[in-house]
């Protein structure tokens, strides 16, 4: 049962996201993330809300599935990339967090998160097969199969999911809409003609839908196609050590209504029912070769490309927007090079660095722009203009093994420029002062970073620590109205620091006790106020025990009040609107296993049924009867279990 997890190497997690977790298994990757520390997630109901990494949100992120980027279209982040993602279809997480690579895209100034799956590896049976059937409170259930069929030389493997659960009861008993429904199917065919050689194609699709209380539309349409084609050659030759190049095409088409999943009520501006329909169209590539430059250094480098396109169409009226012809409204770019070198300096040193260098453009194709309250358009100031940079980025990382102890320490610098995203160039309604809008003036935000940290590891004791101190400069923030009416997008110079602990420790064969800590903070510099939309302190105290085929565990989190925020001030999803308490919700697991293919793992989450509230929460929505400011509650007493079934 996963409850946390430790880094593997510097700065470095990996998990296996199939494996059961409390609390209840996860519905999309912003849910899986935050079991590990330093994660948190806004949330506005039931499923699809967005990771935030140490405080920071949004493309500081890179969210990468098998290589890809699939980024979401709607304008307010409803479809958010992780929003796509089911982690039990894939057979690997891992986290690197910090500037602190530059092997995976552009623009990853908080971290980058790769769900990624393997090629299957088969010995004597010809068929593999790993699926878990998932039943809990609010009707609650979760269907999951990946089917692989091969021998040494092809292999063809299907993963699918379905998942779906009713509107969650607070503490307190009362209902809050969250309810959703979604699916994913994947197909990868794949060719080993040696045992140094890989050839795959994959296709995938899913849909969905989704309700939140904390929006005043609902998600009814999350589409997802996707195409793939990647070549892997391992043991080249003395230098050429390995060669992996890859394309794809991912495709996201969104339906947002005010009327399908909710009783139409008149709201935050909209007097009718109404739909939009957003989409984007992203084409990309990537080569990496992998070469032993000498005995002690090894260097990867390659390229990198990326092209996506957004269109949007709506109408008044209930599906009247399947009348309306798609018009594309804007067009980014991307083509990046990068060289990352580890040179192990001794026995017991290595040197890690990365320079990369990127070339991003946006073009504006809005021919109009909504007025100030979204109620009329206006001629677009900055229609078919297009922006491009030059964006350079790097780090160095130092790290040593102790001598005396199984410890090792590392410090690292890194820089990284990234360029502003679709959400932040053309979703708020006003730019920096001075500007047309937003398209016209945003800067690249450049961040700086020191990384340091120690882990300490033995058959009884695993320690770890991690810290990290940064600058940002022209950090874009985003300042919404009273209302909420009108945002404005503009750059801030920032300060953040913070960092995440956590020990594990056996002091018997069966039992297992661990805590983790984390921290962020951030302070707006320009303005003299906090940074909005930081997570409070969070820790988490676990205990398991494991004796033969059974299993238990009990975990404790408890999250402190926030009392630094800095009102109506935030990102494009969410602001801060007040401080929020503390809170400590325990919940309980267990497990058996039948046999090495067969095991039950089941849980309570927030065993005494409390009634708390993320501080990193969207505004309740009056279309379902909340104040202004009001936020969504977290699910009362949850109780879950999962069949898992292995061959």
């Amino acid at each position: 049962m996963v409850t946390g997890v430790a880094p593997a190497s510097p700065l470095t997690f990996v998990t296996d996201p199939k494996k059961p977790r409390q609390p209840l298994p996860a519905s999309d990757g912003t849910d899986y993330l935050k079991t590990i520390p330093g994660f948190s997630a806004i949330r506005n109901g039931g499923s699809n809300g967005d990771p935030v990494l140490r405080g920071m949100f949004g493309s500081r992120l890179n969210l990468l599935t098998n290589g890809t980027s699939m980024p979401g279209a709607c304008p307010s982040r409803m479809d958010a990339p992780s929003s796509y993602i089911s982690p039990a279809n894939f057979d690997e997480l891992t986290i690197i967090k910090g500037p602190q690579t530059v092997l995976w895209g552009p623009g990853a100034s908080a971290g980058t998160i790769r769900f990624d799956r393997k090629a299957p590896e088969f010995s004597d049976s010809a068929i593999l097969f790993d699926g878990s059937l998932t039943g809990g409170s609010w009707g609650r259930h979760d269907e999951v199969a990946d089917l692989a069929i091969g021998n040494e030389t092809f292999y063809a493997r299907v993963t699918g999911n379905h998942s779906h659960s009713q509107d969650y009861e607070d503490g307190d008993g009362v209902r809050v809409p969250s309810r959703w429904n979604k699916w994913n199917a994947d197909v990868a065919l794949g060719m080993t003609p040696d045992a140094d050689t890989l050839i795959e194609l994959s296709a995938g699709t899913g849909d969905g839908e989704a309700r939140y209380a904390g929006r005043g539309m609902d998600g009814t349409k999350f589409k997802r196609e996707s195409l793939g084609l990647r070549f892997e050659k391992h043991n080249m030759g003395t230098t050429f050590r390995k060669v992996e190049t890859q394309v794809y095409y991912n495709y996201a088409d969104h339906v947002m209504d005010n009327y399908s999943l909710r009783d139409f009520v008149p709201s935050g501006g909209m007097g009718m029912p109404m739909a939009s329909n957003v989409d984007r169209k992203t084409w990309g590539g990537r080569f990496a070769a992998t070469l032993d430059l000498a005995e002690d250094v090894e260097l990867v480098g390659g390229f990198d490309f990326q092209d996506s396109r957004h269109s949007r169409r709506s109408g008044m009226g209930m599906m009247s927007y399947h009348d309306q012809p798609r018009v594309e409204d804007a067009r980014f770019q991307n083509a990046g090079v990068f060289g990352e070198l580890t040179w192990r300096a001794g026995e017991r040193d290595r040197w890690v660095a990365g320079l990369r260098l990127d070339h991003a453009s946006a073009q504006d194709r809005r021919e109009s722009v909504s007025g100030s309250h979204g109620m009329m358009s206006r001629p677009n100031p900055t229609a078919g203009e297009k922006r491009e940079r030059l964006l350079p980025g790097g780090f160095l990382r130092y790290e040593r093994d102790l001598e005396r102890m199984p410890a090792t320490v590392y410090a690292g610098i890194g820089h990284v420029q990234r360029f502003p995203d679709y959400w932040e160039l053309f979703s708020a309604t006003q730019g920096p002062v001075g500007s047309v809008n937003a398209f016209d003036a945003l800067k690249p935000e450049k961040t700086t970073q020191f990384d340091f940290g120690a882990q300490y590891r033995t058959e009884r004791v695993d320690a770890w620590a991690s810290g990290y101190a940064g600058v940002v400069q022209d950090f874009i923030l985003f300042d919404y109205g009273p209302m909420g009416m009108t945002s404005q997008a503009r750059n801030v110079d920032a300060t953040i620091f913070g960092g995440e602990l956590g020990l594990s420790y056996k002091p018997a064969p069966a039992w297992t006790v661990g805590t983790t800590l984390a921290y962020a903070w951030g302070r707006n510099r320009s303005d003299g106020a906090a940074l909005p939309q930081i997570p409070p302190l969070e820790a988490r105290v676990s205990a398991a025990y494991e004796q033969g085929p059974w299993s238990a565990g009990i975990l404790w989190r408890l999250v402190a009040a926030q009392n630094r925020y800095a009102v109506h001030q935030g990102n494009v999803v969410s602001k801060d609107f007040a401080g929020s308490s503390g809170f400590g919700v325990l919940s309980l697991n267990g497990g058996y296993r039948f046999s090495k293919h067969v095991q039950v793992a089941f849980g309570v989450d927030n065993l005494f049924d409390r009634t708390y509230s993320e501080h990193l929460n969207l505004a309740g929505n009056a279309g379902f009867g909340y104040s202004a400011n009001t936020r969504v509650n977290e699910p009362g007493r949850t109780i879950w279990a999962t069949l898992s079934l292995r061959y």
